[in-house]
């Protein structure tokens, strides 16, 4: 079982190239966070998730959390860690200075979640979930609500959870019968929720879950939603904990991955009423709500990079040590490394995960600049990116990461499918990713239709002029560089044909919407390695031979050549579509 490292060369290369960090810290609010002080800082994280946090991951998958006595028990060493996590200040790096938080933008704390993720990804929810609840309260909350619960909250000595669905309200919100009751100046809150995520759990002092409900007179359907802040134990008015809530978890899912996160069934109100707090305006929590839930797509999108790259290192591990067979070049018996279609594997691996992280951190950038930029344009152009973005993150950066970490099984051979390896709960891990925090499918939709379709393409066009862009500023390029842009001229074309096909039949958009999202997300990523590339080349012209820059042009090379004609099936895909969703009915799919 190979040792995770922080790829910090990789982080410190997309904070100069993709985000471009010497001007992104000169915005308002991150003047304090300069290079000097990141470089300081991202060190210091990764030896604590290296040596103090990555030890746990296989403890964690093999001693999952349970229920005993109405009490999460979780695996055996996270409580502790996660103490020394809010000692150290590794829970929220973004949080906002005026309620104790560093301050730092959130592509630094992107960053430190990677490592984290990576790390053991089941344990780097319990702080995720926190983030999402923290920033329904930042945009929603109330001033008192602010006061009391957000610095406990960034801090991380208390967590936070969101809870949607119930066993008759999945993906479809508008079937939610958890009640809201007004009760002086609080409501009392009665209703079943499940799969909360660390829904009940000793490592933080309080758990602040942020519930969807509906009072007994409100409308019906969606429009008839409320949010509410539901703790687990009441808070005093000089901010000490009181009696414990009507809150309580009944249940812990038994899952194929993701052991050491409890999964929790949640009760509410079974004596009485939990007491809870209107979060925004009745009536309009499903907006609220959403807020944490994109923030959280965004956060599920790095984790399959992290995850991919936690298999990547093992693989790389493993195929290094494994002697098999013989090969050409090589005397005696060989490593497996060696062997092409090992490198193949290894290759496709570090390509993905590799495009998936500069797609994120892209977007993080964004969100950055759309809430921090002094030009009210430039905020507002980065707001459309956001969206049109997180989709693809989301939605692309998670189908790749079964894909990696399923690779990451087949480079260990037949000890991938043994446990005790720890290759295949990568892959277990991975599997929730693409379900969790509205499925890919829910994803694929909401880029071609809320992202696209309704505004007439707009957001993605802008997306595609970037690209075009790059493209442009490479025109003298020479030799590799040079072919990775004819490259990318071929997946712009590719974008612009499928943007015009989905315009002009957008009827059948339902049916073309993931084949619409990979060729996106595909695009988009070898986009991004060209521009990672592109700038590798220009420190080799200028002297420098380290073997990373040489790296980052082989593996745009290989996307190009062995990752990126998928993005033409898939547009072949979109093209001659034949309505096959409307032409089989449920019987079709019986087995006769």
């Amino acid at each position: 079982m190979s040792v995770y490292k922080v790829p910090q060369k990789e982080l410190s290369f997309i904070f100069e190239e993709i985000i471009q960090y010497a001007e992104h810290c000169k915005m308002p609010g991150f003047e304090e966070a300069g290079v000097d002080l990141v470089e300081a800082v991202l060190p210091e994280a990764a030896k604590f998730f290296e040596e103090v946090v990555a030890p746990t991951n296989p403890q964690g998958d093999k001693k999952p959390a349970f229920l005993k006595d109405g009490e999460v028990i979780t695996t055996p060493g996270l409580d502790a860690i996660y103490q020394q996590m809010v000692d150290a200040g590794w829970c929220c790096l973004n949080g906002d200075s005026q309620y104790g938080g560093a301050g730092f933008p959130s592509v630094v704390d992107l960053a430190v979640q990677e490592m984290l993720q990576s790390a053991n990804v089941g344990f780097s929810l319990l702080p995720m979930l926190t983030r999402g609840v923290v920033h329904a309260l930042g945009l929603y909350g109330t001033d008192e609500q602010k006061a009391v619960y957000l610095e406990k909250l960034i801090s991380g000595v208390w967590s936070g959870t969101m809870n949607l669905t119930e066993p008759q309200a999945g993906s479809d919100l508008s079937a939610v019968k958890t009640k809201a009751v007004f009760n002086g100046d609080h409501y009392l809150i009665s209703g079943q929720k499940i799969y909360i995520t660390w829904g009940d759990h000793a490592c933080a002092e309080n758990i602040i879950h942020l519930v969807l409900a509906r009072r007994p007179d409100a409308p019906e359907g969606n429009q008839g939603i409320s949010l509410f802040l539901v703790p687990k134990f009441l808070v005093n008015r000089d901010g000490s904990l009181g009696e414990r809530n009507d809150v309580k978890p009944v249940g812990v899912e038994h899952k194929l991955g993701i052991h050491s996160s409890p999964t929790c069934t949640i009760a509410f109100g079974d004596n009485g009423g939990a007491v809870g707090y209107l979060v925004g305006e009745e009536n309009k929590g499903l907006q609220c709500m959403f807020s944490m839930m994109n923030n959280a797509r965004l956060s599920v999108g790095h984790q399959g990079v992290a995850v991919g790259e936690r298999a990547y290192q093992q693989a790389v591990g493993y195929a290094r040590d494994r002697v098999q067979g013989r090969v050409s070049g090589v005397e005696g018996r060989a490593p497996i490394i060696h062997h092409p279609d090992v490198k193949r594997m290894l290759m496709q691996m570090r390509a993905l995960t590799e495009a998936g992280r500069a797609m994120s951190f892209y977007t993080i950038a964004a969100e950055d600049r759309s809430t921090h930029h002094t030009d009210s344009n430039v905020r507002a152009e980065n707001a459309l990116l956001v969206e049109v973005m997180t989709p693809l993150v989301k939605g692309w950066c998670t189908e790749v990461s079964m894909e990696t970490t399923s690779l990451g099984v087949q480079v260990h051979g037949g000890m991938g499918f043994i446990e005790e390896t720890g290759a295949a709960q990568h892959m277990r891990d991975a599997r929730i990713l693409p379900i969790y925090e509205g499925t890919n499918g829910i994803q694929a939709l909401d880029f071609i239709g809320r992202k696209c379709l309704r505004d007439g393409g707009q957001g993605v066009q802008g997306l595609i002029d970037q690209m075009q862009a790059t493209s442009d500023s490479l025109r003298s390029a020479s030799g590799q560089v040079a072919q990775l842009r004819k490259s990318l001229d071929g997946s712009i074309a590719e974008c612009r044909a499928a943007l015009q096909h989905v315009l002009a039949h957008s009827d059948e958009s339902q049916a073309t919407a993931y084949h619409f999202m990979m060729l996106f997300g595909t695009a988009v990523g070898y986009w991004l390695l060209v521009k990672l590339a592109a700038a590798a080349q220009k420190r080799l012209d200028d002297g420098s031979d380290e073997r990373f820059y040489h790296q980052k042009i082989a593996t745009a090379a290989f996307y190009a050549t062995q990752i990126l004609p998928r993005s033409h099936s898939h547009l072949t895909s979109l093209q001659r579509n034949e309505n096959y969703a409307r032409a089989m009915t449920a019987d079709d799919f019986i087995t006769l």
